[in-house]
């Protein structure tokens, strides 16, 4: 197969997917820019092993998008498939407007969605023109599907895949002993007997200020690390006026030192406002963690079960947040039963296997 695929910037698991899936097709890649500006440059990948990469040249509109008139260059070539892992992005949308003009077939992929409630209706009529007019779709499960019919899609011609950004190698093969994981915390110099790892970027919509306040009714023991940049001003006077000396909000770190947190820790907390997916839950989950997360959050929505993989919990609510983690790290047993759920869970989660499912669905799109 012969596929060509617009996206937006080399995210990490983006870089290992493409090299997985360019192994058994002859794949090109687009991409808008070469890095976020709101995103750490350690945190992007760079090694395009198996996979043709092209940075369009265009103007920068966006943290992570730019509008690129070379993109059309790219879509008058010969493939077997397009498919636009931005439709929201200007190039995305010039892509999809070009392809149109022209008659030629193409996917929109999605990572996951979230209908709003009290939409702009300009908005709602924008992106239904856009997303309507693919011959096919690509989501990461049923939330998305039915964000993508919501905005026309058709039913019969979404196809499923699993989205995740860790491979086989990255899922623990049991869960972490209790002994392993206080040598773990002494190394990194943790002091608490038990700790709560949440990871983002220090922005509104993660929702730490509600992991903050539901930290009162902690007890000192248990520690809360937050990782993911420099904190705002705004999470720092929340830490002075609560008086929360068991809160430590840790700067971005590479992905082996990450996984050391990963493993010391007992819960893994995403109290976010709005994630279409959150990687962080799978990551979570491959390290044998109980989860809870809000109803907010995609990926929390497909891979989360409440008391078998942790819970799902309403947005902003501090109370329920601070209820649950009680609940979790004062009962042992299942903690040890969400930890063996978990990896269990994830192992049909990895790079390897969506690529694979990728491949079968743009076989069966091709033979359709």
């Amino acid at each position: 197969m012969k596929i060509l695929f617009l996206t937006n910037i080399p995210s990490p698991y983006r870089v290992d997917f493409f090299n997985e899936l360019g192994k058994k097709i002859d794949l090109t890649v687009l991409f808008e820019r070469k890095k976020a500006d709101n995103r750490d440059e350690k945190w992007l990948k760079d090694k395009f092993n198996h996979f043709k990469s092209i940075y369009l040249s265009g103007f920068k509109i966006s943290d992570d998008s730019s509008l690129s008139l070379e993109v059309i260059n790219w879509l008058k070539k010969d493939y077997d498939l397009i498919v636009i892992g931005g439709y929201s992005t200007p190039t995305g949308m010039l892509a999809i407007k070009y392809l149109n003009f022209k008659g030629i077939p193409f996917i929109i992929n999605s990572d996951g969605g979230i209908i709003k409630e009290k939409e702009n209706k300009l908005k709602y009529h924008l992106k239904k023109h856009l997303i309507s007019t693919a011959s096919a779709w690509l989501s990461t499960g049923k939330k998305t599907n039915e964000y993508l019919i919501y905005y026309g899609a058709n039913r019969d011609m979404i196809f499923e895949y699993p989205f995740t950004s860790i491979k086989e190698e990255d899922i623990l093969k049991e869960p972490i002993s209790k002994n392993k994981k206080q040598t773990l915390k002494r190394d990194l110099n943790i002091e608490e007997k038990k700790i709560i790892l949440s990871i983002g970027q220090f922005i509104e919509r993660k929702g730490f200020d509600i992991l903050l306040k539901s930290a009162k009714s902690l007890n000192n023991n248990i520690g809360i690390y937050i990782i993911g940049g420099k904190p705002t001003q705004k999470y720092l006077e929340l830490k002075n006026k609560l008086k929360l000396n068991n809160v430590h909000f840790i700067d971005f770190m590479n992905k082996e030192k990450l996984k050391r947190y990963y493993l010391s820790a007992d819960l893994f907390v995403l109290p976010t406002r709005e994630d279409i997916w959150g990687l962080v839950i799978n990551e979570a989950m491959a390290n044998g963690l109980p989860v809870i997360t809000t109803d907010k959050c995609v990926a929390g929505l497909e891979l989360i079960e409440d008391d078998k993989n942790g819970y799902i919990i309403p947005v902003d609510n501090e109370t329920i947040l601070s209820e649950k983690i009680i609940k979790i790290l004062n009962d042992i047993d299942l903690m040890e039963k969400i930890s063996e759920n978990n990896l269990k869970k994830i192992r049909d989660y990895t790079i390897q296997k969506m690529a694979k499912k990728h491949i079968d669905i743009l076989n069966k799109i091709i033979q359709n």
